[in-house]
């Protein structure tokens, strides 16, 4: 990936040349900037588009790292394909390579050839999160103390900071279950799930963690990354899913590690 750095840390303003440089980097429909010369004042198009293969593989190559289970759905020679595409539309922003590929779930949604595939940008959408929650600060959790430390008549307006690695994803597929089985290269069976499926992304600890939310959990906690109060919350998610179970919700957040602290 050593092209791709490089490239990006060349940007067009330092090379006096704005907008021109990077965009012929990715397009092969354009022609050589004339900044880029060979020898004698030769022309240097055989050396640019080697150059310009090295950064769109290597980019490929990140979004690959960053999309596991995306890339083992589709097989790898249509993951690579689709990607290039991508590439060739989307321009990295920082020197990170772990960065790109943010807009790459949104892609996938409209990318013609994976229009059969139709919850596949979720499954890509719980893999960013899953990647930014491993690159998320650390940070304290939320103690069960802190909340029953509140007198009882308080908590309701009780409102929660969020622990930096937090992420939601909604889904109207089983994206998370898709996800899971995905994530190992072996053989994947017949997946039975068929309901939709909402996924609480944490870190508490050091390693990322997954899970599938019960009904009404995503809006219990949704309102609650939102800054919501505690009774807000449950107000919420009670009125979208009668069958909400407030001490099961309260119960996994703090497993997962999701709020830091209270407010």
């Amino acid at each position: 990936m050593r092209a791709a750095r490089e490239a990006l840390a060349a940007s067009a303003d330092d090379l006096g040349y704005p907008g021109r440089f990077a965009p012929a980097l990715l397009d092969p429909g354009r022609a050589t900037p004339t900044l880029v010369g060979g020898p004698v004042g030769k022309t240097a198009d055989k050396r640019f588009s080697v150059y310009r293969n090295n950064v769109t593989v290597s980019l490929i190559d990140a979004l690959a790292a960053a999309f596991p289970a995306t890339m083992h759905i589709t097989g790898e020679t249509f993951f690579r394909a689709m990607a290039r595409f991508h590439v060739r539309e989307t321009l990295p922003t920082s020197p990170l390579l772990f960065e790109y590929g943010r807009d790459f779930p949104a892609f996938i949604e409209r990318y013609e050839y994976a229009q059969s595939m139709p919850w596949l940008a979720d499954v890509a959408r719980i893999e960013r999160a899953w990647l930014d929650a491993y690159h998320a600060a650390d940070a304290p959790v939320l103690s069960p103390q802190a909340l029953t430390s509140f007198p009882a008549d308080a908590l309701a307006d009780t409102a929660l900071k969020a622990h930096p690695s937090t992420r939601l994803v909604r889904s109207v597929y089983p994206a998370v279950t898709i996800f899971s089985v995905n994530r190992d290269s072996g053989p994947v069976g017949r997946i039975e799930a068929r309901e939709p499926e909402n996924a609480l992304i944490t870190r508490p600890a050091l390693d990322v963690e997954v899970r599938r939310l019960s009904p009404g959990a995503d809006v219990f906690l949704g309102s609650l990354l939102a800054a919501e109060p505690l009774g807000s919350a449950a107000a919420a998610a009670s009125a979208h899913c009668p069958q909400f179970d407030l001490a099961t919700a309260i119960a996994v957040m703090l497993e997962a590690g999701a709020f830091a602290a209270v407010r």
